[in-house]
């Protein structure tokens, strides 16, 4: 069956309604636009930048002394073509959407050059911090068998090298660029890392599924989080128009040597969680905290019984499956 039979008279209804619904409403197509990054090859980009960062772990294994510089010198020109094609559509593609449709933005070429260089050069050092990230996941998590799986199966240090390198772009001033990196990350592990948070050294992310971390975040040295955990805004600071202020501090500052423990939510721009804080799980904070605090809160009241020693006779509906034997102990609280 063709796709004419399908269609068959009503292809240019079809079209014309398609077509129209674009002109309704410019947010959801981009056309007579020029510049916009390509998805696929930032995500090409990102998988590539790993198997630098991680070599003989990411991609091409079998690496030798003799043989690494020839794999570094094939990677990296490929490298920094894709980095320099797409820093360069997101620079205009940023311009050309601030102008009149047909209006063509300033060249960006040069900039996108030099901005290039810089993501490039910077890449021994974020790999010096990824060490340290690397090590603190070992140290923290005694089911680590070596450092070797931490890099091979740890979602949280996944989340953390796409930052690291996202955030370098985001320093530089490279729109949208990094957060199609960190939402790539975040489809992959559940961690949504935004590309413009502040994470200090040596820094762990335990399971990590649910974790999410704001924009304006500042988190310190040696600072361990665990699954579910929120580092979020309390509020929206507006001007006088009622226009979002974009620029405000609206997420929390962690200090060094903090751990945060599962389900726990941390929001506001003015809150600070002191050094050397632990935050206990499934707490909800949004007031600062002193240096070497302990924030945990009550523990509801769990109320146990015990079971029947024998399950009831069949066609039994006056018994409670979760009741005693006559003889049983009481109910007890604990």
């Amino acid at each position: 069956m063709t796709e004419d039979f399908i269609i068959g008279s009503k292809l240019g209804e079809l079209v014309s309604d398609v077509v129209e619904s674009y002109n309704a409403n410019s947010m959801t197509q981009h056309i007579d636009r020029v510049y916009l990054p390509a998805r696929t090859q930032i995500v090409q980009l990102v998988k590539d930048l790993l198997e630098l960062i991680y070599p003989g772990f990411i991609g091409r294994q079998h690496l030798t002394k003799h043989n690494v510089a020839f794999h570094v010198g094939d990677l990296l020109p490929r490298i920094a073509e894709t980095v320099f094609g797409q820093i360069h559509h997101c620079l205009c593609y940023a311009d050309e959407s601030q102008l009149a449709v047909g209006q063509s933005p300033a060249p960006c070429e040069q900039k996108a050059r030099e901005l290039t260089v810089k993501f490039l050069e910077g890449i021994p050092a974020i790999r010096a911090q990824l060490a340290g990230d690397v090590q603190a996941a070992f140290d923290g998590d005694p089911a680590a068998m070596n450092t070797d799986e931490v890099i091979l199966a740890y979602p949280g240090l996944l989340a953390i090298t796409v930052h690291r390198l996202g955030h370098a772009l985001y320093d530089l001033d490279v729109p949208l660029m990094p957060r199609i990196m960190s939402e790539w990350a975040h489809a992959r592990t559940g961690i949504d890392i935004h590309a413009g948070a502040r994470i200090g050294d040596d820094f762990f992310i335990d399971h990590g599924t649910g974790v999410v971390i704001g924009e304006t975040t500042d988190i310190g040295q040696g600072v361990k989080i665990y699954q579910g955990v929120t580092l979020g805004a309390l509020s929206f600071p507006k001007d006088e128009r009622g226009r979002v202020i974009r620029e405000a501090k609206r997420h929390p500052t962690v200090e060094d040597g903090v751990t945060i423990y599962a389900n726990a939510i941390i929001l506001g721009g003015d809150t600070v969680i002191g050094a050397g804080s632990v935050i206990g799980g499934s707490v909800f904070v949004t007031a600062s905290v002193p240096p070497n605090s302990v924030v945990t809160f009550q523990p509801p009241e769990l109320r146990l019984k015990t079971r029947r020693e024998k399950p009831p006779e069949p066609g039994d509906r006056t018994a409670d499956p979760d009741d005693g034997p006559p003889n049983a102990m009481p109910d007890y609280v604990i």
